[in-house]
């Protein structure tokens, strides 16, 4: 679900020391040696403004090409801060995954309840006062519903569900965790889980409505590399494929899953790349749940050409080295 990157003790120790005094403005974190670690402490001068604290103290530090978390004061009254993931297009593709996939396990280990608002900022730009005060208009027009406004929302929605057929239902893996999965994505995991002779279900996320949908095929592959023919080159997608080969004149048919998500640039991409680590384990997870699905292998890459039948062969069949055996000389004479 997350990278498996956590907040070292140096950076627990000056989050508190940012909390524990005013005149700090601002606390930048990027990760380092496998652990999000404190890079700056900004300190406010006595009557300044927050677009004399972003122009002074933040604005050095945006790089063109290095992403950062920002940890601002930006508000009145508790919870005061503010978290910026700023991941610029330009960053390296491994810089780009890992702070995306990180961010909630930045906010989660120091705290939820200090933040505010978390957002996501791929330009410098966005993180000058004119870009905070274009974030703050748009969070204007989107501001939070009162408790009747989400219920007649909530009425709609599945009004339209109704109308439209579309079916996506929830699938709870645990008591906190609910993920979105539509109804024939649903289907099509059973019927590859029953061995009818579906051998191929791809899946991709929704990111308008964050829900699991099937992807429409209807590839039979009958070998890896057809297989890599019709995954997308440009689009992640969550693959389950039953391979079905001889191998030593044994025949099986063993269950892989295969995450690919190729190196994209924009702002989509970099969507892309925060929501598919977080919901992979999820997808995993339904797909054991709902349909007995338990992939022997997983493969995960970028690019889907990193891919071939031979690296897949090797995973499943490795070979074993045979050591030979230590002839222990004769005896003189015998």
């Amino acid at each position: 679900m997350q990278s498996g990157i956590s907040a070292s003790q140096e950076l627990v120790s000056q989050f508190s020391d940012f909390l524990a005094s005013d005149s700090h403005f601002g606390l930048l974190v990027t990760i380092s040696a496998e652990k999000l670690q404190p890079l700056q402490l900004l300190t406010s001068s006595p009557g300044a403004s927050f677009a004399d604290n972003v122009n002074s103290l933040l604005k050095p530090h945006i790089k063109p090409n290095e992403a950062l978390y920002v940890i601002l004061r930006r508000y009145p009254s508790s919870p005061a801060l503010l978290g910026v993931t700023y991941v610029p297009d330009t960053a390296p593709v491994r810089q780009k995954m890992l702070f995306a996939s990180t961010e909630r396990t930045l906010v989660r280990e120091l705290g939820t309840e200090h933040f505010r608002e978390t957002f996501f900022a791929t330009t410098p730009e966005e993180l000058t006062p004119a870009g905070f005060d274009k974030h703050d208009a748009h969070s204007a027009i989107e501001a939070p519903l009162t408790e009747e406004e989400r219920s007649l929302g909530a009425v709609r929605k599945a009004e339209q569900e109704a109308g439209q057929g579309t079916g996506t239902r929830e699938i709870h893996l645990s008591q906190n965790l609910a993920t979105p999965i539509a109804e024939d994505a649903l289907d099509a995991l059973k019927e590859l889980g029953s061995g009818s002779g579906r051998s191929l279900v791809m899946l991709k996320i929704n990111p308008q409505t964050e829900s699991v949908e099937l992807v429409p095929d209807n590839s039979n592959p009958s070998s890896v590399a057809e297989l890599l023919q019709v995954i997308s080159s440009t689009e992640p997608r969550f693959t389950f494929y039953r391979f079905t080969h001889t191998h030593n004149g044994e025949e099986s048919s063993p269950l892989l899953f295969f995450y690919t998500c190729p190196a994209s640039p924009g702002t989509k991409a970099i969507k892309f790349r925060m929501m598919y680590p977080l919901m992979k384990r999820a997808v995993l997870a339904a797909a054991e749940k709902e349909a007995e699905l338990k992939p022997l292998k997983r493969f995960e890459v970028e690019e889907v050409d990193e891919l071939s039948e031979a690296t897949v062969l090797e995973e499943l069949h490795p070979k074993v080295e045979v050591k030979k055996a230590f002839g222990r000389p004769k005896r003189p004479g015998r």
